[in-house]
């Protein structure tokens, strides 16, 4: 058991990289610390970290487009970092010609969740569509029943530089593709190709248990490395399409700083708010409340954006002070987790700092 640890998390700006290496780094003394890269305000990567460990493994978001879930299920979901989004359509033959579509958005307040075209951002996977489950239906053991997918591949990163202490995520359009998924064995077999083509690409994915999910890249036509194994992550940075509710029912919105917890893995948080009677350095073990970790078997967007401040007319985002979170990690161990910045000293966004501590 390690008894304290601060994390600090130096968002560093890389122009263009895909690091899919592990890293691990040695923390001989107590407040040491330990430098992940998201790669500044335009924040291209998405960061897992794994709290028992300190390891951190960094991943451009560009690198994959789906990921196939490893268990008992068959379900495949998108990469919600670019804001991808499909549309089933009526036939389950891939050679047919498709157009794209404009309506088939992953953000925007006129696309309603309901419409289905995104994953379901609580992370649960199980559903009948409708913005509820995966938006890829699950796959089935019949293969004239699973039908072919306009695919929005969403938007690239930008490489425009911000105002300070703001961020640019969204860059061009990516284009789309029609893909249909099958079944293989105890894996999946996808077919994709270009809107107009009459033929396509088809390969094939396997299941490896050790991970919630295999990725797939259209660009590089293979299997990627994205998450760290199920049981040695417990928080991912990255951008995020969620729901949100702007008066008339929940629509589909784009976030920047969002933080997922691994609900498929285990990992369990809840927040704490700061009252007089409780503070973040007074918390320990016994402070512990199981029952409130409930929430978050269902939703990997307990912290999500609720960290900070979302900004608005003449200000921008901020931490928020007034609360921390605790972690329950894959192993059971027990950490309290504090924001402490989200800009460096000039200001630049992409730049947090957070500290946590384990209890014993």
């Amino acid at each position: 058991m390690k008894k304290l640890l601060f994390l600090s998390i130096a968002l560093l700006s890389l122009a263009s990289c895909s690091n899919d290496d592990d890293t691990k780094v040695e923390i001989p003394t107590v407040g040491a610390t330990l430098s992940a890269s998201v790669g500044g305000a335009n924040q291209p990567n998405q960061v897992y970290l794994d709290l028992s460990s300190q390891e951190s493994k960094s991943v451009n978001r560009t690198t994959w487009d789906f990921g196939f879930s490893t268990g008992a299920e068959f379900r495949v979901i998108l990469n919600g970092s670019l804001k991808m989004a499909v549309k089933k359509l009526a036939t389950s033959d891939i050679t047919l010609p498709q157009t794209s579509d404009p309506s088939v958005l992953a953000i925007g307040g006129g696309n309603a969740a309901s419409n289905g075209y995104v994953d379901n951002p609580t992370g649960v996977l199980e559903g009948a569509g409708a913005g509820i489950g995966t938006a890829i239906a699950e796959i089935s053991a019949t293969d004239d029943d699973n039908k072919v997918y306009l695919v929005n591949l969403g938007l690239a990163i930008s490489t425009k530089q911000p105002g300070v202490g703001s961020v640019e995520v969204d860059g061009e359009a990516r284009g789309w593709k029609k893909v249909r998924i099958l079944r293989s064995g105890n894996g999946y077999k996808i077919q994709y190709a270009d809107l107009n083509s009459a033929t396509f690409t088809e390969k094939t994915i396997s299941k490896d248990a050790a991970y919630n999910f295999s990725y797939f890249s259209l660009t590089s036509g293979a299997t990627v490395s994205v998450e760290p194994e199920k049981v040695k992550w417990d928080l991912n940075f990255t951008t995020f399409t969620n729901y949100v509710n702007m008066g008339q029912g929940e629509v589909t919105y784009g976030y920047a700083d969002f933080i997922t917890t691994n609900l498929k893995g285990g990992t369990k948080v809840y927040q704490v708010l700061v009252t007089d009677a409780i503070t973040y350095a007074g918390f320990t073990k016994a402070s512990v409340v199981e029952a409130n970790f409930t929430a978050s078997v269902t939703d990997q967007r307990i912290i999500g954006a609720n960290w900070r401040n979302g900004g608005g007319p003449g200000s921008l985002p901020s931490i928020r002070t007034d609360r921390f979170y605790v972690v329950k990690d894959t192993a059971g161990n027990y950490y309290k987790v504090k924001f402490l910045t989200m800009t460096n000293d000039a200001g630049v966004r992409g730049n947090t700092t957070l500290e946590y501590a384990i209890l014993n």
